[in-house]
C-alpha cells in the first residue's frame, strides 16, 4: 500500500486576508474611567470604615465623601456607555451567576445604599443647618452603612476585572488568573493615595499602609500576569498601551517609595506621593483597556495561541495512542 503525497504545501493560515478574528468591544473611554472610579470608590469605602472604627474623623469623612463621589462618577460613566439608564434597571430583573455583568450589577446594587448613607452623613455634617430627624437617622446609620460598604469593597474593586476577562478579547481573557488581583491592588493604591492627599499626616497612617501594600501587590501580580499571558502580553508593551503601562509602573513605584519614606513626615510629600499613586492606578486601568482593544484588532493574538493549543492537544492524543499501543504490544508478548 502506497501513501499519497501532498502536492500543495501546508497552508500557514493567519486569518482571512489578515483581518481581525474577534470583534473588538464597542466600549469607549467611559469604561476605563468607570473601572478606575469604581476601584477608588471601593478602596475608599474600606479606608473609611477602618478610620471610623479607629477614631480618625478627618480620614473617615474624606474617605466616605470620596467613595460616594467616585461611585456616582463611576455609575454615570457606566450609564452613559449603556446609552439608557433603563438598561441598568433591566439587568436587575434577573440574577445570572454565570454572567459577570449580572453579578456585578447586583454587587453595585448591594454596595451603593451603605456607601451613600455613610457619605451623605458626612456631607450633612458639613452643612450649616441640621435637618432634624433626617440628620439623626443619617448619623445613626452611618457606621453600619460604612461597614457594610467596606465589606463589599473587595468585590467592587475586582468584579470589573472578571467582566473584562470573561470576553473573547485576547489580552483580557489571557489575564483572567491575575487581573482581578491587579485591579484590587490598583484600587488600594489609588484610595490610599487619595487618603494621603486629603487627610492630615497624623491620621493618614492607614492610608499610607494601604497605598504601599496595594502598590506592591499591583506591581508584583502584574509582573506575574505578563509572564503567564503568553503572546498577548505583547499588547501591553507596544504603542499607546505600552506607554500607559510603563507610566503606571513608574508612577506606582515612585508613589509607593515616597509614601513609605517621606509620607509620614511631610504633608507635601504625602500629597505628591498620593497623586502619583492615583495617576498610576488610572494608567493601569486605561493601559489594560487599550491593550485589549489592540489585541482584538491583530489576528495573531487569536490564531497563534489557538494553533498552539491544537498542536498540544494533538501531541497529547498521539502520546496517549502510542502508550496504548505499547501496552497492547507488551500484553501480546
Amino acid at each position: 500500500m502506497t501513501r499519497e503525497q501532498l502536492t500543495v504545501p501546508k497552508a500557514d493560515f493567519t486569518s482571512y486576508y489578515g483581518r481581525q478574528v474577534v470583534k473588538a468591544t464597542p466600549w469607549e473611554s467611559d469604561i476605563p474611567f468607570y473601572l478606575f472610579a469604581g476601584g477608588l470608590a471601593g478602596g475608599s469605602s474600606l479606608l473609611g470604615a477602618g478610620a471610623d472604627l479607629t477614631g480618625r474623623p478627618h480620614l473617615r469623612r474624606n474617605a466616605r465623601i470620596t467613595s460616594v463621589v467616585a461611585l456616582s462618577a463611576s455609575m454615570l460613566a457606566l450609564v452613559h456607555d449603556l446609552g439608557r439608564p433603563m438598561k441598568f434597571y433591566n439587568m436587575l430583573r434577573v440574577f445570572k451567576p454565570t454572567s459577570p455583568m449580572s453579578v456585578g450589577t447586583w454587587i453595585l446594587t448591594a454596595y451603593a445604599p451603605g456607601n451613600v448613607v455613610a457619605g451623605a452623613s458626612e456631607i450633612a455634617r458639613l452643612l450649616p443647618v441640621r435637618f432634624g430627624i433626617l440628620s439623626t437617622l443619617l448619623d445613626w446609620a452611618a457606621r453600619p452603612g460604612g461597614i457594610a460598604a467596606g465589606m463589599l469593597a473587595p468585590a467592587v474593586a475586582s468584579y470589573t476585572a472578571v467582566l473584562l476577562t470573561d470576553t473573547s478579547t485576547p489580552a483580557w481573557h489571557d489575564a483572567h488568573r491575575e487581573l482581578p488581583f491587579v485591579f484590587v491592588g490598583s484600587a488600594a493604591a489609588a484610595s490610599g493615595g487619595f487618603g494621603m492627599l486629603v487627610a492630615p499626616v497624623s491620621e493618614a497612617g492607614p492610608a499610607r499602609k494601604l497605598a504601599v501594600a496595594g502598590a506592591i501587590a499591583e506591581l508584583a501580580v502584574e509582573h506575574r500576569m505578563e509572564q503567564s499571558m503568553g503572546l498577548s502580553a505583547e499588547a501591553l508593551h507596544h504603542g499607546k498601551p505600552g506607554r500607559l503601562i510603563r507610566a503606571s509602573k513608574i508612577l506606582t513605584a515612585v508613589g509607593a517609595t515616597g509614601a513609605l519614606l517621606f509620607g509620614g513626615r511631610s504633608r507635601v510629600a504625602a500629597a505628591a506621593s498620593g497623586l502619583a499613586l492615583m495617576a498610576g492606578s488610572a494608567c493601569t486601568r486605561f493601559g489594560v483597556f487599550e491593550a485589549g482593544i489592540e489585541s482584538a484588532h491583530d489576528p495573531k493574538y487569536t490564531v497563534i495561541p489557538q494553533r498552539e493549543r491544537l498542536n498540544r492537544r494533538r501531541a497529547a492524543e498521539a502520546a496517549a495512542r502510542d502508550a496504548e499501543t505499547a501496552r497492547a504490544t507488551d500484553q501480546e508478548t
